[in-house]
């Protein structure tokens, strides 16, 4: 029995992978991780007010934004104990306690509080995608590219909706007013629970892991989601504050993530649907260098064209994002909830700590200068791209 099998609630139903896609219940789990990811990702938007009132300077915000991401590494652990666990409780553990950590943020009286909840934040967020992400890749059933781009459309239009409405509670009401974000979550997990996907545990006698023989496609999936994902949390850590920097105000700056994160639905839907049609390798690699290109005609631009090119850089950055996901899965198809995350999480949480360093270069030679290190980083991932096969399942052993 596949660790990604799944039950109906129906206690007389076998647990049994579906043949064709389910919409329905993929739409109410991508409405949770559009609540989810937007609970969890919503502080770049109003960071640089959080700061102004922790008296605390911008050069902090790396380290800040790290301690959120951070725990995106325990999506391995997350991912290992939801495929022994099964069920659908780190789904709903997840969204609940993302919500409600994110709402300590506007409570937050100093750093020593800050950051306690930003990592409790991200361990929510951990513990939520595993799960999630392996539902949803059997309940794509066999147009897993596309359905996996529809599951991921909830998380990004959340991480690009939520930066801005963030902005819009702050800038009306305060940071106190934070805590309203958290209800919708509590209520959709009423109202949607006997929607979501309930995956059968994996059995203690199943097939062991074969670590070794995985060893050179993971790092290699490692290398590349941890590039790409550092140039979209350097994107949406340090574009807010150059703006503002520049003398634009806070929710203008919180718009700039909007467009990036939900223009980049685009890309998203369109690169799991072309690479079912192309293959991943192609789509990957252009992801990368047209993204590279697309970041230094930002950086030379200016007035209305940025916000253009800003919204094209967007589809070419998540043109890879299900990809990396579904290669993770075939890398391990004895256990793919630890597949996905690895392949989102431990790059994510690797990208956190690289991230820190950003805040250094910011520190030095100015928020702009993190632009062109993550030029350099998107070129390098398109680099690593080229060890792909073809096909993902070539890198999975012949494993699908």
């Amino acid at each position: 029995m596949a660790a990604s099998a799944l039950a109906t609630d129906s206690p007389s139903d076998p647990f049994r992978a579906v043949s064709h896609p389910q919409y329905p219940r993929l739409a109410s789990l991508s409405w949770l991780h559009f609540l989810n990811d937007g609970s969890a990702n919503y502080l770049p938007g109003i960071l640089p007010a959080v700061l102004l009132a922790l008296h605390e300077s911008t050069a902090l915000a790396g380290s800040v934004m790290s301690a959120l991401m951070i725990g995106q590494a325990f999506q391995v652990i997350s991912g290992w104990l939801a495929d022994r666990v099964g069920g659908r409780v780190f789904i709903v553990a997840g969204v609940l306690g993302s919500s409600a950590a994110a709402a300590m943020i506007g409570l937050a009286p100093s750093l020593g509080v800050l950051i306690p909840a930003l990592v409790i934040l991200g361990l929510s967020n951990a513990l939520f995608h595993p799960q999630a992400l392996a539902g949803a890749h059997t309940l794509s059933g066999d147009r897993r590219g596309f359905g996996m781009s529809l599951f991921l459309i909830g998380g990004e239009v959340g991480r690009g909706l939520w930066p801005l409405i963030a902005s819009v509670v702050v800038v009306a009401w305060g940071l106190h007013y934070l805590w309203l974000l958290a209800l919708p979550a509590v209520l959709s997990l009423i109202l949607l629970r006997k929607q979501l996907p309930i995956q059968a545990p994996r059995r203690p006698d199943g097939k062991p892991i074969a670590w070794r023989r995985h060893l050179t496609p993971m790092s290699l999936l490692v290398g590349f989601s941890m590039l790409r994902s550092l140039a979209i949390f350097g994107l949406v850590t340090f574009l807010p504050i150059i703006w503002i920097s520049r003398g634009h105000d806070l929710t203008e700056g919180a718009a700039l993530i909007t467009v990036l994160l939900v223009v980049g639905i685009v890309g998203n839907v369109g690169g799991g649907h072309l690479a079912d049609r192309i293959g991943r390798r192609p789509v990957l690699l252009g992801s990368s260098l047209l993204g590279a290109l697309l970041l230094i005609a930002f950086i030379v631009s200016s007035g209305l064209w940025q916000w253009l090119i800003l919204g094209l850089l967007g589809i070419a950055l998540f043109a890879s994002l299900p990809l990396g996901i579904l290669i993770g899965q075939d890398i391990f198809p004895e256990n793919r909830s630890l597949g996905s995350g690895i392949a989102l999480g431990f790059s994510n949480g690797l990208a956190a700590v690289a991230l820190a360093g950003l805040g250094l270069v910011a520190a030095m030679r100015g928020p702009e200068a993190v632009l062109w290190v993550l030029v350099g980083a998107l070129v390098l991932s398109g680099l690593l791209s080229l060890g792909f096969p073809k096909e993902a399942r070539a890198a999975a052993g012949g494993h699908r």
